[in-house]
């Protein structure tokens, strides 16, 4: 496929940066290497991210040093069942003057952490689907814009549902990726220990900025995707609709639902970006392949007999490959 030439020397430097944004997030976050990489692609790629994990497995300080690295604006909202609306969006005021002041809440920022998400009622987590999919909110009939880029990254706690609200199907949706995070291996375990425990802190290099990752974003939703790769991405979603057509006995027997077409979209992007970052200017099959679970895991729904058989999401989408 014909590339322009300024595409593919700015996808050489695309790629340089992301590897000097990796190192650079490695020295804080070790044993995490495919969670660190996957999240810089959502910021590439633009998207939002959910990150599952039992505590203490540096979700919020990956998130932390994200912004850092990249010189964005961050802020954190611990989502807890008193949490109103108003506290995540803002509200209108009476000045001194008796006119109405917007003061804007904690989403006016280019990353901001929805730290343990499903612990707040479904009202107050809707209101992040306009910001999530519009980068804009409307409060009192008045819609603002939101600084650009922006990216909402999520936590989540899988072992303690007490007290917890189910992510609406239309929230998980907007999130791009669902990223697990797992357990550290034991000669991690002990590097993170002796770094966290001898009192030195790791200085942290600001790599790009709010332009730069921009212009990045704009390359990757330029660059070229063979039909076939097109009609793969598709293909694989069609797979998860037990009644549609092409659908895969897996399907028929394991999902009640299947994922809708932003799931096709999400694939293609994430796999443009795939590419990118593996030193290619055009995805091939295997990219969408690379992407496939974290970008369809949350949008498909097991039934109970896949329950019942101990068959995970991740278990179903290989199939499905």
């Amino acid at each position: 496929m014909a590339q322009n030439q300024n595409d593919v020397d700015l996808a050489n430097e695309m790629n340089a940066a992301y590897q000097r944004l990796f190192s650079e997030i490695k020295k804080v976050i070790i044993g995490q290497d495919e969670t660190i990489r996957q999240a810089l692609m959502a910021v590439f790629c633009q998207g939002h991210c959910l990150l599952v994990g039992v505590p203490g497995l540096a979700k919020t300080l990956l998130i932390n040093t994200l912004a850092t690295t990249l010189q964005l604006s961050f802020k954190r909202i611990q989502f807890t069942p008193d949490l109103m609306p108003s506290d995540i969006l803002g509200s209108e005021t009476l000045d001194i003057n008796r006119n109405f002041v917007f003061n804007k809440g904690a989403i006016f920022a280019n990353i901001v952490l929805a730290d343990e998400i499903n612990r707040t009622p479904p009202k107050t987590q809707a209101a992040l689907l306009e910001a999530m999919q519009e980068y804009s909110v409307t409060v009192a009939g008045h819609t603002y814009p939101l600084d650009k880029p922006f990216f909402v990254l999520a936590t989540q706690n899988p072992i303690e549902q007490e007290g917890t609200y189910p992510l609406p199907e239309a929230q998980l949706d907007r999130f791009m990726f669902n990223l697990i995070l797992d357990y550290p291996d034991y000669a991690s375990e002990v590097e993170i220990v002796k770094n966290t425990t001898s009192g030195i802190t790791s200085k942290l290099n600001s790599i790009l900025n709010a332009e730069k990752i921009m212009q990045y974003q704009q390359l990757v939703r330029r660059v070229p995707v063979p039909d076939n790769v097109i009609e793969y991405a598709v293909k694989l979603v069609h797979k998860t609709r037990k009644d549609g057509t092409e659908a895969h006995e897996w399907a028929k027997k394991y999902l009640d639902w299947g994922a809708g077409p932003r799931a096709s979209q999400n694939l293609i992007i994430a796999a443009k970006c795939a590419a990118v970052l593996n030193g290619k200017y055009s995805p091939d099959i295997e990219d969408v392949q690379a992407v496939a679970l974290p970008v369809l895991r949350h949008r498909i729904v097991r039934n109970f007999k896949a329950e019942a058989e101990g068959i995970t999401t991740d278990d179903i989408i290989k199939k499905l490959m």
